[in-house]
């Protein structure tokens, strides 16, 4: 029998340890802490975002049913409800957005030579908001409607691997449009939106900081043909133009000129238009790049699926926050493991594999193979023979 670590431990040991430490001084997040520290917080939390916990008492019933492997797990002190209650509501949110932080450096590096299955030479990111519901007696500081309170994911997903390279976490109230003031555009890189983004001001400036735009366009828009270039009807692109907006006010937000594409998708039977200031992609690239947009809602997905309103772990927006950027560091820490082992397998296949078999004891590299592996037998050196 294999006689190794816990899977659970094997993942842990890919974690940046002296960059979580630097994280925690820097907000001195285990200043009065006494047996249970940040880091025996964020394994607790990991747990539960791997396994699917739905509350804490539900945390501490399964980690004390395993008592004798949690050493092996890394945890040292004794897990109770109320203490990680305490943990999650007074310890610094900060700590773990600061630590998912460093993680997407790593994971972003890892990921930069990921194939998009086309040829693309520039970055490609694509933004997009989504909205996790609330009850509004429990979480009166996240109020979004009369009688609904809500918290808002803003996030800009790197097509090349699916990884989060920026996520800010608002109340719901917050406008999508708004994050551009805090994301700063990085020249030469393509964001790609939906028709919610559909601003021209703040796609004007896009086009000032020198990166490249592919939005959906909205169906009220009306523009004003310049050009149009020869297109290819067989890949499902229409048309391919140069154009200008038609009414004063979109003039005076966008004076410069932009280009339309219209798709025609055969699976769907959908007609989309979108428009783009980069006039050098192929017009088929343009509407590719748009399909490869819904992985950011397959990354919502997973999210919501471990934020659910009853798995909330604490009420108050420090707790909430806390949740938020554990579950986000327990993905990316995922997506670094999946390039370092060279597992085949999709980010969302790993984590519902690892939700099953966090006590194993398993060569992480082994687990995903397709074939099975044998593990050496020892044989007992005092077994007596049955015969002479």
């Amino acid at each position: 029998m294999y006689e190794g670590s816990l899977i659970f431990s094997q993942l842990m040991a890919h974690l940046p340890q002296h960059t979580f430490r630097r994280c925690v001084k820097r907000y001195q997040g285990d200043r009065y802490a006494k047996g249970f520290f940040c880091l025996d917080q964020y394994r607790c939390m990991a747990f539960a975002q791997l396994t699917y916990r739905a509350s804490l008492r539900d945390i501490e019933v399964c980690l004390r049913a395993q008592q004798g492997k949690l050493y092996h797990m890394g945890i040292r002190s004794k897990i109770s409800r109320s203490t990680l209650a305490d943990a999650n509501e007074r310890r610094d949110w900060r700590i773990y957005a600061d630590f998912a932080q460093s993680l997407i450096r790593e994971a972003r590096r890892l990921y930069v030579d990921e194939d998009l299955g086309f040829e693309l030479e520039e970055t490609a990111y694509a933004l997009d908001a989504t909205t996790i519901d609330l009850c509004l007696s429990v979480f009166p500081w996240a109020r979004f409607r009369e009688n609904k309170a809500a918290v808002k994911l803003h996030t800009l997903l790197d097509l090349r691997g699916s990884i989060p390279s920026f996520i800010h976490v608002t109340d719901g109230k917050v406008y999508d449009l708004s994050v551009f003031d805090v994301l700063v555009p990085e020249a030469g890189s393509i964001y790609v939106m939906d028709r919610g983004y559909h601003d021209f001001r703040m796609l004007y400036s896009l086009n000032q900081a020198a990166a490249y735009f592919v939005i959906r366009a909205r169906k009220d828009l009306i523009t004003k043909r310049i050009y149009s270039n020869p297109v290819d009807k067989s890949t499902g692109v229409r048309c391919d133009q140069i154009v200008r907006a038609s009414s004063i006010g979109s003039r005076r937000n966008y004076p410069d000129k932009f280009r339309r594409v219209k798709y025609h998708d055969v699976e769907t039977g959908k007609t989309l238009v979108f428009f783009t200031n980069n006039f050098i992609l192929p017009a088929l690239t343009v509407a590719e790049l748009y399909r490869y947009r819904w992985q950011v809602e397959l990354f919502f997905r997973w999210i919501k699926q471990h934020l659910r309103i009853k798995s909330f772990f604490g009420t108050s927006e420090n707790a909430v926050k806390t949740q938020v950027w554990t579950a986000v560091s327990t993905y990316l820490l995922v997506a670094i493991i999946r390039k370092r082992l060279g597992i085949e397998a999709n980010l969302y296949t790993i984590l519902q594999v690892l939700s099953l078999t966090v006590f194993e004891k398993v060569p992480l590299d082994q687990l995903f193979r397709s074939c099975d592996y044998n593990f050496p037998v020892k044989h007992q050196c005092k077994q007596l023979n049955l015969f002479d």
